[in-house]
Order: structure tokens, then sequence, then C-alpha cells
């Protein structure tokens, strides 16, 4: 992990047990894994795909499948905590609560299963609790204000902890993080790698760092939630008798405009920069991926299928909202969790680990 600049560390609670953490090959479950192993837990990962080289106990298990989770799960006697991180994308809401509420339910049925003492459940919820999907929602948003009468599976799978908790007696913590910065092998939803790739190829073709949104994106407030602060609220929710059985919105803590960090970013990549333009990434950047390959072969840079690199969607999303995404941290501060970044110090920190990494080319080094 890259040094902490600015981050303000919260004493995390002492003590060891056994950790089971769903999804740990994604970007949320991977961060969690690794800060819970760095403590000295037992930790065991699960997600469909093989694991190379992770310091924990890995299995690929296909959790959708309850027959399969009952069985690849039943050695794991001794989890104390769940760590649910597993998430499948799917088209419509409906199809996203179906899949992703089965998910959840085969993980805790398992263990359940197997015995294990489960004593606290942490999952993962976001800004769409309060609409931000939807355009305006209203700012600070707070985790006590009302549900939206659409159905979501951050709600239904809320609803099923919540029962579950009640009936086999353990406690658990949602977190709603926005923005996750961070990096995980496979994984393209991952903000950092839109602007870094975006960046790369930009700056490859002789042109300045230009802000892709529109103008009125450019102005809104935002905020992000770095994937190793959030993993230390992870393992403070789940031995913290402040944090059981409530929601926390968890972010760096500051806010921020597009309009001032991509003049930063120009600057920290060695690159000119010039006015926004609004464009669809999903459409502009495919056509670029023979860039992208000889900057790979150029580098020897960790090699990817640009396909499968980058999901430019999220950049068209948050590069074309055009309303405040801003939630509240006062509840998490006031039952003991303070951790804090400067964002716009951050930033440029974990782009130059993606370039030590071979995921970004040296290039975007400035004066390169």
């Amino acid at each position: 992990m890259p040094a902490n600049i600015g981050l303000t560390l919260t004493d995390l609670p002492t003590g060891t047990g056994t950790v089971l953490v769903a999804g740990d090959g994604g970007l949320i479950g991977s961060y969690a894994a690794q800060a819970y192993h760095d403590l000295g837990w037992e930790v065991h990962g699960v997600s469909r795909r093989e694991l190379e080289h992770s310091p924990w106990t890995h299995h690929s298990i296909d959790l959708l499948d309850p027959e399969a989770a009952t069985a690849g799960l039943a050695e794991l006697k001794n989890v104390t905590h769940l760590v649910f991180g597993a998430y499948i994308e799917k088209p419509t809401d409906a199809e996203l609560i179906e899949t992703n509420d089965a998910l959840l339910r085969n993980t805790l049925d398992a263990l359940h299963a197997a015995g294990a003492p489960l004593k606290h459940v942490t999952f993962y919820q976001g800004g769409k609790a309060y609409g931000h999907h939807l355009g305006f929602f209203n700012t600070p948003a707070k985790e006590s204000d009302p549900r939206l009468i659409a159905p979501h599976f951050y709600y239904t799978q809320e609803d099923l902890v919540r029962e579950l908790s009640e009936e086999r007696g353990f406690s658990f913590t949602a977190l709603r993080p926005e923005g996750v910065t961070g990096y995980a092998t496979g994984n393209p939803m991952n903000l950092l790698l839109v602007i870094g790739v975006y960046a790369a190829i930009s700056k490859e073709l002789g042109l300045p760092m230009r802000f892709p949104g529109t103008r009125a994106a450019y102005e809104v407030l935002y905020q992000t939630t770095d994937a190793e602060l959030l993993a230390r609220a992870t393992i403070w929710a789940g031995a913290t008798e402040a944090a059981a059985d409530q929601v926390f919105n968890i972010t760096n803590g500051d806010q921020f405009r597009w309009s001032q960090l991509w003049p930063r970013f120009a600057q920290h990549f060695g690159m000119d920069y010039a006015a926004p333009q609004q464009m669809s990434l999903s459409e502009a950047m495919p056509t670029r991926a023979a860039v992208w390959e000889e900057l790979v072969e150029k580098y020897d840079l960790v090699a990817t299928d640009f396909n499968t690199l980058v999901a430019w969607p999220v950049g068209d999303f948050l590069f074309h909202h055009e309303a405040d995404n801003i939630t509240s941290t006062i509840k998490a501060r006031q039952a003991g969790f303070a951790d804090a970044l400067d964002t716009e110090s951050r930033l440029p920190e974990l782009f130059d680990d993606l370039i030590a990494k071979k995921i970004l080319p040296p290039t975007l080094r400035a004066g390169a």
C-alpha cells in the first residue's frame, strides 16, 4: 500500500479472530482482507475466480450456488466475522436484487450450516441508497434519511441481514462509501484507472489533460473514499460496540470539485491543461486501444485486455453527474471512527503507486 499522506488514524481495537471476506478479489474486499491479514487475523477469502499469490487463504466458490457455498465453506467452523463485499452487476433492479440477495443469503446460510460462531457482519452500500444514480438528492445525505420508494438491493440486503442477525445472534454494520479509490487486479470498476488510462493515452497522443464531462459536472461538489481508509473502517466496525447494528457513511471526509483537481492532475502528469470538452468515454476510448497496447509493450506494463481494463461507463456517469454528491460522516465520527484524508494529495500518490506497479506507464511522471 502507498504511504498515508494526510491520513488521520483512528486507534483500531486490538484482538484477533477468524474473518471471511466474500469478494476478496474485488477492490473493497481485497483491501479489507489485506488489512485484517496485516493485523494478524486468520483470513479466508472467497470469490468465483482464482486469486494468485494472496497472503490469505482463498477459496474459489460460486456463492450463487447454495449447495456449492455450503460445501465450500463447511470447513470454516471458526469464522467470527464476515466481511461481505461480493457483487454481481445486472441490468435491472429486479435482477440485482435477486442475484445479490442470493449471494449474501447463501454465504450466511453456509456459515450457519458450518456451525461458525459468527459475531459480526460488515457489508457495503453507497450513494444509491440516497438516490445518487437518479441525479439530484438531498445533501449532505444522512443515514437517517428515508429510503426511496423504488426497490434496491441495498435495502433488501439490509433487511435480510437485520432479520438473520436477530434470529442467529450476530451484530452487523453497513458502510456507505462513495467513489472508492484504490487498485485490485482484474477489477475495471475503478475511478483511478478511468483517469489514469485516459491521461496516459492523451499524453501519448500529444493531447492536453481535458475533463471529458459537462461544465456543470465540472463544478459540482464530489467526494471519494480511499480503499485503505474503508478497510480500516471495516475493522473498526467489526470490533466496536458503538458500530453494532448501525449504518455509517464513510468517505475521506473532504469534498472537492473536478475543476480544482483536473489542473492538478495535468501538473502531476506533466501535461498541458485544457478546458472541459464533453464526450463519451465509452465511445471514444475503445478507438484508442492500439495506443494503450503500444504503451503496454513499450514499458512492459501488466498485460490486461483493454476491453476489460477500464469500465468507461463509470467515468461517463461521474463526469456527467450535475448535482452535488455529499454525505455526512458526522455519525461515524461521533461513534469513534475519525480517519480522514486530503483527497487532493492522496489521488496523485495513488497514481504514482500504479506507475510503480506497472499498471500505468512511466510517461505519466512529470517531465517524462
